[in-house]
């Protein structure tokens, strides 16, 4: 006799950034309080925010949806992740692995991951209770449908009901809503059960005709209005759109992020962000890095190669050089690391034509990239102050020299990372060494004025899922959401 499917439910919205990862995330810490096994399901993601679990890489949002879950992160949550290397194409990463480049103009291909994806999602649906489905983007791309694997597509193929994600604070929350309804064809209309409104700000009383009007062109119920939860900018960002600066002018310490075009795990700053002693500045592109900061982050970065010319485009570099003089402090993470060095040789042509480019030479050492991608968690202490933590790695390619005999840090009982002479220009490929208290503390404490009380990062991240949790409760209505997901699953539909 076969198993009843588990049940399911697919959040969508009506465009990107609508908030449904962080509905996701909250609806999952929701039903895991309440003892179901939940678990949180994206079959198509385009980040270069990724987390590391034991079989590869997920996109970071998945990774955050899990810990809300309270359950161990896997690759099975986000089958397909594609990472973006520049404006006409993304590495394919297939159920946590590296298999491929997927160009922009390549929809087609998108089709044959669905096998993996249903597989993952079946995989998944094994011992649990309750599966949330997060879609991307949104489904009224038509031009996409006809290979689509990440919205109805997948929804159809799988018969998972799904409720459609509004987003008020943006404006034309009636269209978005309406227009969607419109333009899908019956099949995939008949896929979408209701919809409910995001972000909403004053007396919700006022909205009632629109929330009528709605439900009177769609046909669909509305299962709640979600007003705006002002503390979502504590929890990791899932991609670029969400880059923000924490200002804190007069500060102690102003630590200045040269932003460049394939930034990547961003969320190594999230736990500064929250340092009261801290004035975060995200530098864009046309400013210059401020004089008077005491410490430049270089972040990760998809693309090192291409990053290092737009750095030195912007005269980035020879603001570096100048901070240097200044006495003032470095930090490069992963791709950010690569670029300290003397040289990046890229002998297989990973990142473009094979080749070399001179570093920024504030660190001697040098970077070759190579094919075998390193995806792991480890166990790091830091050597300065021997403060421990987790933290995790995701690159290509290995860094050798001189410098690296001064390593800030050790994982595994070996060296990791390198520093200069005098120890104000650091490197490292880790990620997430900021998520350890101990570790942030002792970092930060060499900056005058930054001692003192050290908010619990970790701590931080759980009692905003729970407020979350509490949000949507008082907001949204659950049972009818549980009672959606519960339905005997529709005929799967191609």
């Amino acid at each position: 006799m076969a198993r009843a499917p588990t049940p399911a439910l697919m959040i969508l919205g009506t465009g990107s950034n609508v908030g449904k990862s962080l509905i996701v995330a909250g609806l999952c810490r929701l039903f895991a309080d309440r003892g179901l096994k939940v678990r949180p399901f994206k079959p198509q993601n385009m980040s270069n925010n990724a987390a590391a679990t034991p079989g590869g890489e997920i996109g970071r949002a998945q990774a955050l949806q899990a810990r809300a879950a309270r359950i161990t992160p896997h690759v099975d949550m986000n089958p397909v992740l594609l990472k973006p290397e520049s404006e006409t194409g993304s590495q394919i990463v297939l159920q946590g692995r590296v298999a491929g480049h997927l160009a922009s103009g390549d929809f087609a291909r998108r089709g044959d991951f669905l096998p993996k994806v249903l597989e993952s999602f079946a995989r998944l649906g094994e011992g649990a209770d309750l599966v949330i489905v997060e879609g991307a983007g949104s489904p009224a791309e038509t031009n996409l449908r006809a290979r689509d694997i990440a919205n109805l597509g997948f929804a159809r193929a799988a018969g998972v009901p799904a409720v459609l994600i509004g987003d008020i604070d943006r404006g034309g929350v009636i269209a978005s809503l309406v227009g969607t309804h419109a333009v899908l064809d019956a099949d995939d209309r008949a896929m979408i059960r209701a919809f409910a409104i995001n972000r909403f700000r004053g007396d919700v009383t006022l909205f009632a005709p629109g929330v009528e009007a709605i439900a009177r062109a769609t046909g669909w119920p509305c299962l709640g209005v979600v007003p705006w939860f002002a503390a979502a900018n504590r929890l990791p960002a899932e991609d670029g759109l969400d880059l923000t600066a924490a200002r804190k002018p007069g500060a102690p310490l102003k630590i200045a992020v040269p932003v460049m075009p394939g930034i990547a795990n961003f969320d190594d700053l999230d736990p500064l962000k929250l340092e009261a002693s801290v004035d975060l500045v995200m530098v864009r592109r046309g400013q210059s890095l401020p004089g008077d900061a005491g410490l430049v982050i270089l972040p990760g970065s998809k693309t090192t190669m291409r990053d290092l010319a737009v750095l030195r485009d912007e005269g980035w570099d020879i603001d570096l050089a100048a901070h240097r003089r200044r006495g003032g402090h470095v930090l490069g993470l992963c791709g950010g690391y690569q670029m300290l060095g003397r040289v990046v040789r890229d002998p297989l042509g990973l990142e473009g034509p094979a080749g070399e480019v001179a570093g920024l030479g504030l660190l001697d050492v040098e970077t070759t990239l190579d094919r075998d991608k390193t995806v792991r968690e480890v166990d790091v202490a830091h050597a300065a102050s021997a403060t421990t933590g987790r933290a995790y790695e995701i690159h290509l390619g290995h860094t050798d020299g001189p410098d690296t005999v001064r390593a800030p840090f050790r994982v595994d009982q070996r060296a990791e990372g390198a520093a200069s002479r005098d120890g104000h220009v650091l490197g490292s490929y880790l990620h997430g060494i900021f998520t350890s208290n101990a570790i942030r503390s002792a970092y930060l404490a060499q900056f005058a004025g930054t001692s003192g009380s050290m908010p619990n990062y970790e701590s931080d991240i759980e009692a905003t899922l729970d407020a979350l949790a509490a949000h949507l409760a008082r907001h949204l209505d659950i049972e009818a959401l549980l009672a959606l997901a519960r339905e005997q699953r529709r005929q799967p539909m191609r």
